[in-house]
């Protein structure tokens, strides 16, 4: 079962949705549960964590709603595990938004607001991604290829091997997607983005499907 973190924020539905549509794509038998429950998440052979709005809403939301340690946990653990959009963000060490706010630290790095004058903020949008080799979830996307993106904030992580994907807006090139052993997430949203966003959904489920358990920690 792949566990979609259920904290209250944003587009729980909507990348469960894509995620079903994909497996069934790809011919995996998995099953995709939208969860705010604790004991389901550590259970679930895999685990998303969405999330849209401000950082520092969605810190105080999984706080709240008492999923914070678990989430750490599950990154941790050595099972697929996937951030999207705020659900990267979160996993850095701290953002800028309305001042400096903490993230869950499982990245090195800090999340900034585009800085470029000449560009509309939020970013929103298709954007051509530059895949960097090396991670699987992007293995067969060429580079080129089209997202969907709606954000204001993006991630400097501090170590440069951490970045899978970037794209551009304006003048300003950021990190698109992220990924550290069993530990991927995007900016972008791949349930959004068409044909391209569930291949990769799709290699998550994949994923899922062929993990064994506990291969080791994402850090």
């Amino acid at each position: 079962m792949i566990a979609v973190v259920d904290y209250g924020v944003g587009n729980l539905r909507s990348a469960a949705k894509g995620l079903e549509r994909a497996a069934m794509a790809a011919g995996v038998d998995v099953a995709v549960r939208v969860t705010a429950r604790a004991d389901e998440i550590e259970r679930a052979a895999a685990v998303v964590l969405p999330g849209v709005g401000a950082f520092g809403a969605c810190m105080e939301s999984l706080g709240a709603a008492g999923l914070r340690d678990v989430v750490v946990a599950a990154a941790r653990s050595g099972r697929p595990f996937l951030g999207i959009c705020v659900g990267m963000q979160i996993l850095f060490e701290e953002s800028s938004e309305f001042g400096r706010v903490p993230g869950l630290g499982l990245l090195p790095g800090r999340v900034v607001r585009f800085r470029s004058t000449d560009v509309k903020i939020p970013h929103m949008g298709w954007n051509a991604l530059d895949v960097n080799p090396g991670f699987p979830l992007l293995a067969g996307t060429p580079r080129g290829t089209h997202v969907y993106f709606v954000h204001s904030y993006y991630c400097e992580p501090a170590d440069g091997s951490l970045v899978a994907a970037t794209a551009t807006h304006g003048s300003e090139r950021f990190a698109a997607a992220v990924g550290r052993g069993n530990v991927f997430a995007t900016q972008f949203h791949p349930e959004k983005s068409q044909a391209a966003g569930l291949e990769i959904l799709a290699r998550f489920a994949r994923a899922t499907a062929s993990a064994s358990p506990a291969p080791g920690p994402a850090s």
